[in-house]
């Protein structure tokens, strides 16, 4: 098909040519039913005209017959006439006579088909129906003249195209119908349900993203969540602060989030966000992306912070690293109570992390400590201790707990090894704790008395025992003011303790 203006090639069908963008006016073709009616009409009516002279004759009846010739054309005719000479010669203008109204009859029915919407819809469904998809999509053509706001017809010819396998005029179509302001929620909702299937058949799923998010339709945009990545969103306002400050990131859907601190371009190879950044002094250029289960990759987000605040100092431990063969107590000097915290297990002090209140008996064995100061959500310079404890004795701490508890057995205490004190089913149970030095006597193994429910719940009873690390022996504890060990007086050193 040529475009009647610049005579270049145009798709079959289409509304207008895509190299001169001139509107196509497509005129129905003529209709063979109207053709073939007009042929019986004219048919019929040579039929009547070639019949009647036959009749008249053999009737006797003459054509002139009640007709007053003057005698001079008696005479002048000089013979006698035929019958059929009469008709003959009336035949032609009556014959073009009909053909000219047949012609008028046909050209109105035709002028009118052309301009009927329903007659062109339905001769276009019956095309379809029948497959022929080519006088189909002229038919929904001349209809769309005719209607050019009728957006069932863009879907109805869109469909035909799909069954032609022409997917470009179907995709042209549809992207036609998300463009009109006119169209509805329902049909929005189909225009873009047909164009994410032919591109998520296509596997091409930047496409999609770039459909949904160019619609402006929130009601669109949720409805299509999972098909679209949404740059990440930032729990900050860009800008000044003068304390650490955790940053966190978020993004709507499944997949993950990368991100560069110094103003680089994130991509898949970037850090991959999975817990609040801290932002410590210094200036910040935090660009993201979010790439979702699809692979579709968002735009960047990107923010400017800047982070000054005065350094809170490490604290001042009492002990330095290193190594010694006598029980310690690492004490905290600079005065912090309650703003200090600490860990034991080598991670960075936080709000979770124990808060130091009093000296701490140094443990057995190899132990690392972290102090650090935090106020106002801001954790100071961390003060890092790394210890060695080694005593001069054979009697190691499980030994002491058995010590205690056949003491716990001999003096009634608890009733059996399991550490039953009544017929009930909670139990006494013994448990070492460290080892410390009491002034002015020996080291000591602490064992603290623990209660055990039914439930399996455990708590201290507030009892405590030390064992002599040395010799053995066995003594009650107590603990003056500064949280240290003292040896209970002697008339308490008998097995009757405190319930």
């Amino acid at each position: 098909m040529k475009c009647p203006n610049c005579g270049e090639e145009m798709a079959e069908g289409a509304l207008y040519c895509e190299h001169c963008g001139r509107d196509i006016h497509m005129v129905s073709d003529f209709e063979p039913e109207l053709e073939q009616n007009i042929q019986q009409i004219i048919s019929g009516i040579m039929e009547e005209l070639d019949d009647t002279p036959a009749k008249g004759a053999n009737s006797g009846d003459s054509p002139s017959a009640g007709i007053a010739l003057p005698p001079d054309e008696k005479e002048k005719s000089g013979k006698k006439q035929k019958p059929g000479n009469t008709y003959a010669k009336w035949l032609p203008p009556v014959v073009a006579a009909v053909i000219v109204l047949c012609a008028a009859v046909g050209t109105g029915g035709f002028v009118f088909l052309h301009h009927s919407l329903k007659y062109q819809v339905e001769k276009a469904e019956q095309c379809t129906e029948k497959g022929d998809y080519d006088r189909a999509v002229r038919y929904y053509n001349r209809a769309l003249e005719l209607d050019q706001d009728n957006l069932e017809l863009w879907f109805s010819l869109a469909e035909v195209y799909f069954l032609k396998n022409n997917k470009i005029e179907y995709e042209y179509l549809l992207r036609g119908i998300i463009q009109n302001p006119s169209a509805t929620t329902e049909q929005l909702d189909r225009a873009y349900g047909k164009l994410i299937a032919i591109y998520r058949a296509r596997k091409d799923y930047q496409t999609i993203n770039e459909l949904i998010l160019n619609s402006g339709n929130d009601q669109i945009i949720s409805a299509y969540r999972n098909y679209i990545a949404l740059p990440p969103e930032f729990s900050m306002e860009e800008g000044h602060y003068t304390s650490i400050q955790p940053l966190k990131l978020t993004a709507a859907g499944t997949g993950s989030i990368y991100y560069t601190l110094d103003g680089s371009e994130p991509d898949e190879n970037s850090s991959l966000y999975t817990m609040p950044i801290i932002l410590e002094n210094g200036n910040y250029v935090v660009k993201a992306i979010f790439v979702n289960e699809n692979g579709i990759v968002s735009e960047t987000a990107s923010r400017n912070y800047t982070v000054e605040y005065e350094v809170i100092p490490a604290p001042e431990v009492n002990l330095v690293s290193g190594a010694y063969s006598a029980p310690q107590y690492i004490e905290v000097l600079n005065g912090y109570d309650n703003e200090v915290y600490y860990t034991m297990d080598g991670s960075q002090p936080s709000y979770s992390s124990n808060v130091y209140t009093g000296p701490i008996p140094m443990p057995l064995g190899s132990s690392q400590f972290l102090f650090a100061r935090i106020e106002e959500g801001v954790v100071g310079e961390v003060t890092e201790c790394h210890y060695e404890l080694t005593l001069n004795t054979e009697l190691l701490p499980n030994q002491g707990v058995q010590i205690v508890l056949e003491h716990a057995l001999a003096s009634g205490r608890i009733l059996d090894g399991e550490g039953h004190f009544d017929e009930g089913s909670s139990v006494y149970g013994y448990e070492y704790l460290y080892a410390v030095h009491i002034d002015g006597n020996s080291d000591y193994y602490v064992i603290a008395e623990i209660l055990k429910d039914e439930g399996g719940n455990q708590i201290r009873t507030g009892n405590y025992y030390g064992v002599d690390v040395y010799s053995g022996e066995y003594f009650r504890l107590e603990q003056d003011g500064d949280m240290k060990y003292t040896l209970a007086p002697p008339e308490s050193q008998s097995g009757e303790v405190q319930q």
